[in-house]
């Protein structure tokens, strides 16, 4: 009988609740209206805000932490009067990871404990802190010393008495055995950049719900309770000679369509002259795709997600909360991307 209870425990479950959440992702915490306007209208619980970066040094030989949070007081002030949950979130990159050596591990996890605890001390106290996350695209080479600072960071004070919890990309999901389980409370599966973004014959590699399918067959056997983030952003990908070239950001379809000088297919843009637009030098010849986190996608991931996560209390973050990722969605849409996780 033991084997089917255990079973039947890691069968898809119906959430017993879900609580709302943003990702903030800039340097400077400062709300315009629309976005305290979201917060308030879709009754969000939780906020992910990214405290700094950490980078390799090449120069110094070690980790040096960069765009650190700073407060603008209006944000603190609208903080104050609302009890949102505050989850600090340290990126870290995975050349850093792959870089340190031997006693480097236990130096960074002092370092981070020390500036994650200086700008946590200047939340206001109306925002509990109940988790800390880390944020990390480690590989199979940099698991090792990712690991071993997550283990040295939960012994220090700060971390302690707290959850913490752990991006999870989703070839980290799919490849467990090789990648390995990061030693945390909670894990945040991250539901977007899963296509190959570098190939032209991609079609959207920020989501697509039938490219989610192909990394979340065993997601039920992931040993650890899983939250969801999933995207509102976008942008364009710029490919020059048939190669890869770089992203684009702040150049809307129109400019393309107006300037005469593209020839757009789907979401595809084939620039037919030599052209600048909004700042942006193109060659005749350069595709420009545009990707973007489709309304009618994300609903289809969340249906592909809700038949395979076993967690029955899930956080559902949407990445990222920014005035311009709100208003490509209405009030409704975002209440059923929470909604639909349940």
């Amino acid at each position: 009988m033991i084997p089917l209870f255990l079973a039947a425990c890691r069968q898809p479950v119906h959430r017993a609740s879900v609580t709302r959440g943003f990702y903030y992702w800039k340097s400077t915490m400062h709300f315009t209206n629309s976005e305290t306007a979201a917060l308030e209208k879709l009754q969000v619980k939780k906020l992910y805000v990214k405290f700094f970066d950490v980078v390799w040094d090449a120069t110094r030989q070690q980790p040096l932490p960069v765009a650190k949070l700073q407060l603008d007081p209006s944000a603190t002030s609208w903080l104050s009067n609302h009890p949102v949950a505050i989850v600090p979130t340290v990126f870290i990159t995975n050349e850093c990871m792959q870089q340190v050596k031997g006693e480097q591990v236990h130096e960074l996890a002092a370092n981070l404990h020390e500036l994650m605890t200086a700008t946590a001390q200047a939340l206001p106290a109306a925002n509990p802190v109940p988790e800390i996350q880390l944020d990390c695209d480690w590989t199979a080479t940099s698991k090792d010393n990712y690991f071993s600072l997550l283990q040295a960071l939960k012994a220090l004070p700060f971390f302690q008495q707290k959850q913490v919890s752990a991006t999870i990309r989703l070839y980290q999901c799919k490849y467990k055995q090789k990648t390995g389980i990061p030693p945390v409370d909670r894990g945040l599966l991250m539901c977007y950049n899963m296509g190959n973004l570098k190939s032209l014959q991609t079609n959207n590699s920020i989501l697509e719900a039938a490219e989610l399918e192909k990394y979340i067959g065993n997601l039920q056997d992931y040993p650890l309770p899983l939250d969801v983030a999933l995207p509102l952003f976008d942008w364009k990908v710029l490919y020059q000679q048939q190669a890869y070239a770089g992203l684009i950001q702040g150049l809307p379809d129109s400019a393309l369509q107006r300037s005469g000088a593209a020839q757009q297919s789907k979401n595809l843009f084939t620039i037919t002259r030599d052209t600048t637009l909004n700042g942006y030098a193109f060659k005749k010849g350069d595709v420009i795709r545009q990707e973007d986190a489709n309304f009618g996608e994300i609903i289809k991931a969340t249906k592909l997600l809700r038949s395979k996560l076993v967690t029955p209390k899930i956080t559902v973050a949407l990445y990222h909360l920014d005035s311009i990722n709100l208003h490509k969605y209405s009030t409704n849409e975002l209440e059923e991307m929470f909604d639909s996780m349940y």
